[in-house]
């Protein structure tokens, strides 16, 4: 059958403009999978599944998802926060995907592509919700967070904004199970965790505690790779936008009841 100039033409376009190939992934994490450093105590992000003690959660799920694009094993290896950027930049794993906030000062260690959209968000006991019905009220409050995160940098800076010559009392905790500890104990007003996790947490601890507020800043959580290792990164990159466009992507933040934090578009390093 003879092609029609026009038929002719769309044909050399579509040649043309096609959908590229994927990255090629490095050839050692072809032939052994793709080792994912995880820290299982940040649901609904990772954690253990209290039933039978496997890990789960989003990150989990997302990782598998992204290593069924790939074509590869994802291999899980179970660390301590403090060892999530010496183990990156060791080569003890080739990326990290556990919750961690992308902020500039981590860019110099990792690059990240960043996944997902949240905010720290205060939050009290019910019983004392009367107390704070709006942010403000807890200007002169002495108010937790992880020490380990961005949280008391960017409490510090709301404060200054809007509590005047009453600032709030910030108290350093071990982690967000140590500042709810602290809190139910009175030894703290409120606490701040993210907004991708105090659902979770109001749902395993029913009338235990009220949000007040808003976010009160935006942060990226990213999955982060070696800085050098644009390989594997453009790879990640192109299997997690296919995540997005098919829908796969947005059926998990609706399973975790994250859909509020996801994002339309992927970016790189976008943390401030």
């Amino acid at each position: 059958m003879r092609l029609t100039m026009f038929a002719l033409t769309a044909l050399l376009g579509a040649v043309v403009t096609g959908p590229a190939l994927p990255a090629e992934l490095p050839a050692e994490i072809k032939q052994n999978g793709l080792r994912i450093a995880v820290v299982p105590n940040y649901p609904p992000m990772e954690f253990k599944d209290p039933a039978t003690s496997t890990l789960t959660g989003f990150d989990v799920d997302l990782g598998e998802a992204l290593a069924r694009k790939l074509g590869v094993k994802a291999v899980w290896q179970e660390t301590s926060f403090d060892q999530l950027m010496p183990g990156l930049a060791t080569q003890r794993f080739d990326i990290i995907l556990s919750g961690m906030t992308d902020t500039k000062s981590r860019q110099d260690s990792a690059t990240f592509i960043d996944y997902l959209r949240s905010g720290p968000r205060f939050f009290v006991q019910a019983s004392r919700g009367d107390e704070f019905k709006d942010a403000q009220a807890l200007c002169g409050k002495k108010v937790g967070a992880s020490r380990r995160t961005k949280f008391p940098e960017e409490i510090a800076a709301w404060s200054a904004k809007n509590c005047g010559s009453s600032p709030i009392q910030f108290v350093g905790t071990e982690g967000s199970a140590d500042a709810r500890t602290q809190l139910r104990q009175g030894r703290i007003d409120a606490a701040v965790q993210g907004n991708e996790t105090l659902p979770y947490i109001m749902d395993q601890e029913p009338n235990a505690y009220v949000p007040v507020g808003e976010m009160i800043a935006i942060q990226y959580t990213g999955l982060a790779t070696p800085v050098k290792a644009a390989e594997l990164r453009e790879a990640l990159q192109g299997a997690l936008e296919e995540l997005i466009t098919e829908g796969s992507y947005k059926a998990l933040l609706a399973k975790w009841k994250l859909s509020g934090n996801g994002i339309e578009k992927v970016v790189i390093n976008a943390g401030q």
